[in-house]
């Protein structure tokens, strides 16, 4: 693990805690993917541990993978969310998608591999190196959640601290679903580049394919957001 001097992760965190104070929630970052897989059937049982984090499918250990878990103040797990490093083995990303987006398919519904595809753009060919993904990103819904708060625009940055701490990865990248991505929640999520058009899903069945947008940043991005004042980016999503 890397641990930064006052930069701009540790002012980010230091920025951060009083908007993680005032809505009761409190993180907990974790190695077990195990325990994270107990979490989840506890959390949201209807949404299973996705396959790109599932310790039975890839070798998960405290160097390689990490997990978020927020719970309010009466113990309530309210958000979850995870990072791994991937094994690019001197691939680009696209080279590395194109090869194995059968790896990371959403969770909990029957796919048509087979017809499913990835492309990959312009970025995704040049972006070489150290590459984290994020996925697993789920608030709570309803009446106690904190959607659509200021909150859920903090702990995606919050991830990204986490990631320069542990890491420093040369990229990091995310997918989502087109309908939610045009709604900007990639950018509320704290990514400065998206790309449309990245996944095909196709549900076994069904000829109208699942889109997926491409999420990504560089070290450079990663500071630049971190950077920005938390109201700049709170005052977006309030």
């Amino acid at each position: 693990m890397t641990l930064l001097t006052m930069n701009a992760s540790d002012r980010f965190v230091a920025n951060s805690t009083d908007i993680f104070q005032t809505h009761g929630v409190n993180l907990e970052v974790g190695y077990d993917f195990e325990v994270y897989r107990t979490l989840l059937a506890q959390a949201r049982p209807n949404h299973t541990l996705g396959a790109p984090f599932d310790p039975d499918l890839h070798e998960m250990t405290a160097e390689n993978a990490f997990w978020i878990v927020g719970r309010t103040e009466q113990g309530q797990i309210m958000h979850t969310q995870a990072l791994r490093m991937l094994d690019l083995d001197g691939l680009s990303v696209g080279e590395y998608f194109t090869q194995r987006f059968r790896e990371f398919p959403p969770s909990g519904v029957d796919l048509d591999l087979e017809r499913s595809r990835f492309r990959a753009g312009p970025s995704a060919k040049r972006m070489r190196g150290t590459c984290a993904y994020q996925g697993e990103y789920w608030i709570a819904p309803g009446n106690n959640g904190l959607r659509g708060r200021s909150l859920s625009s903090v702990l995606g940055r919050y991830a990204f601290v986490q990631a320069i701490q542990h890491w420093d990865p040369d990229h990091i990248m995310a997918f989502m679903v087109k309908a939610t991505a045009m709604r900007g929640l990639a950018e509320q999520g704290g990514y400065m580049h998206t790309q449309p058009g990245a996944l095909r899903w196709y549900l076994r069945g069904d000829d109208v394919p699942v889109e997926g947008f491409m999420l990504h940043m560089d070290r450079d991005d990663l500071h630049y957001v971190l950077n920005l004042p938390v109201q700049d980016f709170v005052a977006l999503a309030a």
